[in-house]
């Protein structure tokens, strides 16, 4: 099962049922009378076996990208943060001076990568079904297509979710976290883990400041509470305002 969210290796895709395939007898031998106590050290054995595996590949993808000098963002939101809107712009923006590919996570549909598309970026698209998150398993086989000898920046589009993709390694340089300020200013305090894991906050929709109660600072320093040396750009997608920041930040990333 999903290490956070118990969805099964099954939605995520996997193929690789041998490497569950480990026995627990010694659990199962002590079961008796034990029953709680043995469910709980059997689902941390079989958490430990997912996140061992998905950081090995992790791992992999990130000798890869580093062989091949490709700077690697995995952005990682709640729906409807702005993140897709983000990423057209950015692309629009800089496609003069950065070579760009996209990974879009989604359970259904593939409207996301439609629009990325739109963009002249190259895009694969990527549905979990019922999984709630990117892995480094799909990430690896996600980049097959791209022509890994001409990319600067893979930027990779995780599913709609503020919990489980804070515990997956994709193989990426850093987690850019999307808030938008309709999301209401305590979500680092909610999901902290995520906030945690994240370089970058990308604090969105700024342009509707005017028009929401949304305490700015107070977020700001909510977000430094978890994470003392978080990153925070405040822009809007839409109206462009905050931008330039952003770019200058990706643009030294993918130049080292």
């Amino acid at each position: 099962m999903c290490t956070t969210c118990g969805c099964s290796t099954a939605d995520h895709h996997h193929d690789h049922a041998d490497d569950h395939s480990h026995s627990h007898n010694h659990e199962d031998n002590h079961s008796h009378g034990h029953g709680a106590k043995s469910g709980r050290r059997t689902t941390i054995a079989i958490e430990e076996d997912i996140l061992g595996k998905n950081n090995r590949l992790a791992a992999f993808n990130r000798a890869l990208f580093r062989e091949k000098g490709i700077f690697v963002l995995n952005l990682v939101s709640s729906p409807g943060s702005g993140k897709t809107t983000l990423l057209e712009r950015t692309l629009r923006d800089l496609a003069h001076k950065l070579r760009f590919a996209v990974i879009e996570g989604d359970q259904q549909t593939d409207n996301d990568a439609r629009r990325i598309a739109a963009t002249g970026v190259p895009v694969r698209q990527i549905n979990t079904g019922a999984g709630c998150h990117l892995d480094a398993h799909m990430i690896m086989h996600g980049t097959e297509d791209f022509d890994l000898d001409n990319l600067d920046l893979l930027l990779i589009e995780n599913v709609g979710n503020l919990v489980c993709p804070a515990a997956f390694d994709l193989g990426e340089n850093h987690k850019v976290v999307v808030l938008s300020v309709t999301e209401g200013e305590d979500k680092p305090l909610k999901y902290p883990q995520m906030f945690h894991n994240s370089t970058v906050m990308l604090l969105n929709k700024t342009d509707l400041l005017p028009h929401i109660d949304f305490d700015v600072e107070k977020c700001k320093e909510y977000a430094r509470r978890v994470n003392p040396g978080i990153i925070i750009f405040e822009v809007s997608a839409r109206s462009g305002e905050g931008m330039e920041a952003w770019y200058q930040w990706l643009i030294a990333g993918a130049k080292r």
